[in-house]
């Protein structure tokens, strides 16, 4: 049998992107979904995926630009790509989504960067 505190220290030590990788494995491959909350793994019918659908995609909101807003539009600019006219737009905007659509990494990552920078960030 395998040592299972050192599995539970490996589980525990994953990355975001890991356990998302480790999930699809175990969904594709074993047909185990997550539970409703999530904490707890259960077996389900190999064809389950249809019955509960998961969010895939998000959106990154930047509610307020915070007390370093320079700093904010030059990271809005390096994550979008806008020119300096429109960043700052966005940015003085509040309520404005920094970016659509993306998976849920892209979307920490995101708002890790624009938070750092000082900005206030929703993801939906």
């Amino acid at each position: 049998m395998a040592d299972l505190k050192k599995l539970a220290e490996e589980i525990v030590g994953l990355t975001l992107l890991e356990a998302q990788e480790l999930k699809t494995i175990l969904k594709d491959e074993y047909g185990i979904e997550p539970a409703a909350g999530g904490a707890v793994m259960m077996a389900g019918p190999a064809d389950a995926g249809a019955s509960a659908e998961e969010q895939t995609e998000f959106d990154v909101i930047l509610k307020a630009a915070g007390a370093q807003k320079i700093n904010v539009i030059k990271e809005v600019r390096a994550i979008t790509g806008l020119g300096l006219k429109e960043a700052k737009e966005l940015v003085e905007a509040g309520g404005k989504a920094v970016k659509e659509g993306v998976d849920a990494a892209e979307a920490e990552e995101i708002k890790g960067k624009l938070e750092a920078a000082g900005a206030e960030i929703e993801v939906k």
